[in-house]
């Protein structure tokens, strides 16, 4: 059958533009802004008062764990002077709704360049999967950096295509090479694909002049970062890694974590039926590579064949195995799908629309021609079937409650527990437990002091600050797992630290807790919070569960050497001595742990106990 010239084009642009508006009305039916998403706007907000990239005033913490998420949100809401919550919101529909028509611009350019165009229709297939996933929709707003990584994974994917399929101008390797280079700054895991990506253009048919060109072009952003990560921050990756010991193993939670994201939605069943019918159909056939009549030697065929379509498709699809990986190691995530949706959008880009080659008229119902064509006019109606069946489906039926494996329906935890459908403000965090009485407490202690949370939700526990207390007071420091909601809901004078270390750089050294909860499995005691912040420290001013002796051991294990030398790396006046020292010893300060019972910590360090506190 001989299609009408412009049908195909016709059909494959409204399939990306209808593909992209389903992900995007999805988005916003189930917008939100996490916990962990206003993290980012206390950075933000320092940023535009001129503190500085830091979670606090005059401590050097990278809070956030993608660079240029950060700084994205940071200029457009300079240019807009529009509320941060919004900025967000609307900066995470446009990449989600572009990574999805970049991606499927890259696979349809990829069948268009590898298959016979005149009788196929491109389907949307793999991309349709994707946004039909729940958790894919969740984390198409969410204030976190999800939407930045597939965009930026949908835009590498476009330009290496393209780059196979023309010859390739100076320009737009550098281009490519500078896209590529971004990686780690959108998220540091992502340089498995930015280190695939530059290595294949690099060893691809070139001059030498080119190639050190790549290198410069490649590395200049990232690298230049990386000095000043470790001399400002005195880290060679963001704090999220330390506090999160990102370099741990706990495979078991790995696989848990896999199957919480597979099982419920059959996700295997998408991937298996549109890569068989790929496989099967074969639309690449009769379409000759470049590299397999390439003359001269073994070495320059081999070259020659980094610059295919093929070799796109190997790494792009080695990239999601080695993310899947690294994901099962560190042990996955708290929030269901979230770390492994770009492993997902990694599988299911080349398969993101499927080609279905239209038999001519006169082969219905006799040629091979027919047969193919039901297989691949099949796979995409499973899949088109699949994914209707899945998009409204509960992945977790009990997803907000906080269960054996850790694992939660953030966005349904939160709207649950804050009792707003689309928690999108910071205030309408104050409506869950424990925001509105920690407002208050702030307001009713002029004087300052040191907020921990109580047993009940209804108040917080005020360790007041020594006499004489300077005019204007003391300042507020609060001390609370959720970092987001509280530091929003206050002025960045209150000062807002984590048991688990995210924005708090004694607690991210400490060690991981072998049986904690996933991504929450750091627990400093308050007793050091107290002694670093030099609070009253006796009773009754202490909350009646502390232990006098506990804060007078911490006041001593705090003077231990290594310990001082790493707090002092963000907290000491950054000097030219001490941003070389940071750079020298970022490494070191990031292996650095101590142990977080002080007793235990002052015989770590050969320090002398404190003589034990008198009983009252």
């Amino acid at each position: 059958m001989r299609l009408p010239a412009w049908l195909p084009r016709s059909v494959f642009l409204s399939g990306i533009a209808l593909t992209a508006a389903l992900f995007v009305w999805g988005g916003w039916e189930r917008r939100w802004i996490a916990d962990d998403g206003l993290i980012v706007l206390r950075t933000v907000r320092n940023l535009l008062a001129g503190n500085g990239p830091v979670f606090n005033a005059g401590e050097r913490v990278e809070a956030n764990t993608s660079t240029i998420w950060t700084y994205l949100v940071y200029a457009f809401s300079w240019l807009t002077q529009a509320r941060l919550e919004y900025v967000v919101l609307g900066i995470a529909l446009v990449l989600s709704g572009g990574a999805i028509v970049l991606g499927m611009l890259g696979t349809g350019a990829l069948w268009r360049g590898i298959g016979r165009p005149g009788a196929t229709l491109l389907l949307p297939a793999g991309a349709l999967a994707y946004i039909a996933v729940p958790p894919a929709r969740d984390y198409a707003t969410s204030g976190l950096e999800s939407c930045l990584v597939i965009f930026w994974i949908a835009l590498l994917w476009l330009l290496l295509v393209r780059w196979t399929q023309r010859p390739p101008t100076t320009a737009s390797v550098l281009i490519l090479a500078f896209v590529a280079g971004l990686g780690p700054l959108v998220r540091p895991e992502l340089v498995i694909l930015a280190g695939l990506a530059l290595l294949m253009i690099f060893l691809a048919p070139s001059t030498w002049k080119l190639r050190a060109s790549i290198v410069a072009v490649a590395g200049a952003v990232p690298v230049g970062y990386q000095i000043w990560r470790m001399g400002y921050y005195g880290l060679p990756y963001p704090n999220t890694a330390v506090a999160k010991d990102a370099g741990g193993a706990k495979w078991g939670q790995g696989f848990t974590y896999l199957w919480n994201l597979v099982g419920p939605y059959w996700l295997w069943l998408p991937l298996l039926v549109l890569a068989v019918a790929v496989l099967v159909t074969r639309p690449w056939s009769g379409a000759g590579a470049a590299a397999d009549t390439a003359g001269g030697s073994a070495v320059a065929r081999w070259q020659s064949r980094l610059r295919t379509p093929g070799a796109v498709v190997a790494v792009i699809l080695f990239t999601g195995l080695l993310l899947m990986i690294y994901s099962l190691r560190v042990g996955g995530d708290f929030m269901h799908g979230r770390v492994l949706l770009p492993v997902l959008f990694c599988f299911m880009l080349p398969i993101a629309v499927l080609p279905i080659r239209i038999p001519a008229r006169e082969d219905w119902g006799k040629t091979r021609s027919t047969a193919l064509f039901a297989v691949g006019a099949g796979a995409w109606l499973i899949t088109v079937i699949w994914a209707i069946s899945v998009t409204n489906s509960s992945g977790m039926p009990n997803g907000t409650v906080v269960g054996k494996s850790g694992i939660v329906d953030e966005r349904n935890f939160y709207a649950l527990n804050t009792g707003h459908p689309h928690p999108i403000l910071a205030e309408d965090y104050l409506d869950y437990p424990r925001m509105r009485p920690m407002v208050e407490a702030i307001a009713n202690t002029p004087d300052g002091g040191l907020l921990l949370p109580a047993a009940a939700f209804t108040y917080w526990d005020v360790v007041p600050p020594p006499e004489p207390i300077p005019e204007g007071g003391a300042g507020h420091t609060v001390y609370f797992l959720n970092l987001g909601m509280t530091s929003m809901n206050v002025g960045l004078d209150v000062k807002v630290i984590d048991q688990m270390g995210l924005a708090y750089p004694l607690a991210a050294h400490t060690k991981r807790l072998d049986d904690g909860r996933i991504g929450h499995d750091k627990a400093l005691y308050p007793d050091w919070v107290v002694a670093d912040t030099g609070m009253v420290d006796i009773h009754p001013w202490l909350p009646w569960y502390m232990d006098e002796d506990w804060v007078a051991d911490a006041k001593v294990a705090l003077t231990c050497p290594e310990t001082q030398e790493v707090l002092a790396s963000s907290r000491g006046e950054l000097t030219r001595q001490l941003f070389i020292r940071n750079f020298k010893r970022a490494f070191d300060y990031a292996k650095y742990r101590f142990d977080r019972v002080p007793a235990y910590e002052l015989q770590r360090c050969n320090l002398v106990p404190p003589p034990p506190v008198e009983p009252r």
